[in-house]
């Protein structure tokens, strides 16, 4: 195994949420001395669980109560749920560079990167949750992001269509609203979080979209079919609205692409 994926392999076992950031900043900046360049190596392992610290606990979506962000424990919850969306992040980034292995270069650049960015994103969260008097882990929360992991590991254009550009891209979606909110509210430190999280997801979502048309060039596929047909297939055809459309077409999302979400979400007949 080469120094690249036995690194990552790491990084993503590791169940202490400081050392794992660190070891995530090691070796993006390991890589980008160079020498750790990827080649031959054997198929990884099924995929299994990630590191992760034994709190917060996992529950399903519907037993997690409403947060209600008008009191000083609903900010922290709400922040407590990014903060773990964040953590997720890393470990599907992660997974990213450790799961396929017939990548050029630059796909790994590129996930290494996002995993650098989102244990920045975790860490910023993650620092505010405790000056509002909690910590990672005080909260319940659900595993949806990695059941999708689960979901796609298979193949990389499937993760790559489904992670980055369905799960990651509705933050995009859903992160302005959130920014009014609190700007309204007077929380000047978190909106100042969430404006470089928003910014910096926008990119993370084109890797997404760069790398799912990569794979479809690959094998000869029409990425706008293949994507409406991933969708069709492992989402059910559900698709939830309102999209932020400025954001999805800075992270490559096309016209077409569009009109079929807003198709799918029902909002065009």
């Amino acid at each position: 195994m080469t120094a690249l994926f036995e690194r990552a392999g790491v990084c993503l076992a590791c169940a202490d949420v400081d050392r794992k950031c660190r070891l995530v900043a090691a070796l993006v900046a390991d890589w980008r001395r160079g020498g750790l360049e990827p080649g031959a190596a054997p198929p990884p392992p099924p995929i299994g669980e990630p590191g992760r610290p034994p709190r917060p606990r996992l529950v399903a979506p519907r037993d997690l109560p409403r947060r209600r962000a008008g009191s000083v424990q609903g900010q922290a919850a709400l922040l407590h749920a990014l903060a773990h969306i964040e953590f997720n992040a890393i470990n599907l980034a992660l997974d990213a560079v450790f799961r396929f292995r017939d990548r050029p270069p630059a796909f790994y650049a590129d996930w290494l990167q996002v995993a650098g960015e989102e244990a920045t994103h975790f860490g910023l969260l993650r620092g505010r949750l405790r000056e509002l008097g909690h910590d990672y882990g005080d909260f319940d929360a659900h595993d949806g992001l990695w059941q999708m992991a689960r979901q796609t590991a298979h193949d990389v254009l499937v993760r790559m269509a489904l992670v980055p550009r369905v799960l990651e891209a509705r933050g995009l979606d859903v992160t302005p609203a959130m920014i009014e909110r609190l700007q309204r509210s007077g929380d000047r430190r978190t909106v100042d979080i969430l404006a470089i999280i928003l910014r910096d997801e926008i990119g993370h979502v084109e890797i997404g979209t760069r790398w799912f048309r990569h794979a479809c060039a690959e094998r000869g596929l029409d990425p706008r079919v293949t994507f409406r047909e991933l969708l069709l297939t492992h989402m059910k055809g559900t698709v939830k609205g309102p999209f932020h459309h400025e954001a999805r077409r800075r992270a490559g999302f096309t016209d077409d692409e569009m009109k079929d979400l807003e198709q799918m979400a029902g909002r065009l007949e």
